[in-house]
């Protein structure tokens, strides 16, 4: 796989969500069903979120047949450079060409062993690179949000998928990736033409994420401040991260993204509970309202 196809496996939008993990035998039917829906539907990727084992993914590549599925994001504190590597083998053997291992450094207070997670993603890069199956380039994207973590994406990988970011900060990697590496943000929405409910909904959801400082220094880079932080973050904030409304107004906001450099948008429909959820009727809708 070049990195030209990199950008072709993945297409123009994908959509991203924990509950994609198919690994619990008493969802997987569950999940892959939608999973085959979606590859009906014309997506291009699916990232598996929060942050999933191999296993999780498997049942995905098996269920489908045309559309990419990828790790959105697997640990590298959680699993070993070479078993993820011998698993990528299977995957490519059984799934030519459909699998892309999106791997991160996670946060300090999420992973026990987080320390010089910048020196440990270029040793994990290092052993998929020395494994009896290496990985290529080619095959990874990294979560990156920082300069440093941009420039290994663009050296050491295919590309970055960023989490949690903005139109701005989609233009700033760009031009950290330069033209060549694959750029492929994270987009929470929520579909509700109910803007105080949208808010209220999306401000619960990133009250999760304030309290780590991987993406509360982003945003300072970005322009933000402390006060933005607070009470589940302000309307600036919130209307930065997120695309509310109708299927119209996010297709506008995802056009944002696209416009600002990026290849491929992760669309993150956000509900009650994101984590379980399936939202079957707002992903069929913004299959009809986004660029697929």
């Amino acid at each position: 796989m070049t990195l030209d196809h990199a950008r072709t496996a993945v297409g123009r939008i994908g959509l991203w969500s924990s509950a994609f993990k198919a690994g619990d035998p008493a969802r997987k039917d569950q999940v892959t069903e939608a999973a085959a829906e979606l590859d009906e539907l014309g997506y291009g990727a699916l990232w598996v979120g929060g942050s999933p084992a191999l296993d999780d993914v498997a049942p995905l590549l098996d269920a489908t047949g045309r559309i990419t599925v990828a790790t959105g994001i697997l640990s590298i504190w959680q699993h070993s450079a070479e078993s993820v590597a011998a698993r990528l083998a299977d995957f490519e053997t059984a799934h030519p060409g459909r699998f892309v291992l999106g791997l991160g450094v996670s946060h300090d207070a999420l992973a026990p062993q987080y320390a010089k997670p910048y020196s440990a993603m270029k040793e994990y890069l290092s052993a998929l690179d020395a494994a009896p199956a290496p990985v290529p380039a080619e095959r990874r994207v990294l979560a990156a949000l920082g300069p440093k973590m941009l420039e290994l994406s663009r050296t050491r990988a295919a590309g970055a998928h960023p989490y949690l970011v903005t139109p701005e900060h989609t233009a700033k990697a760009r031009a950290a990736l330069g033209d060549e590496a694959l750029l492929a943000p994270e987009l929470k929405v929520v579909v509700d033409e109910d803007m105080a409910a949208a808010r209220t909904l999306a401000r619960t959801y990133l009250s999760f994420y304030l309290p780590l400082p991987n993406y509360t220094n982003n945003f300072l880079r970005l322009g933000f401040v402390e006060d933005d932080f607070k009470d589940g973050g302000s309307d600036r904030l919130i209307d930065a991260v997120f695309a509310l409304g109708s299927p119209a107004a996010i297709r506008a906001r995802a056009d944002e993204f696209l416009a600002a450099g990026a290849d491929h948008l992760a669309v993150q429909v956000v509900t009650a509970d994101p984590r379980t959820d399936l939202p079957l009727p707002q992903w069929r809708a913004l299959a009809e309202a986004l660029p697929l």
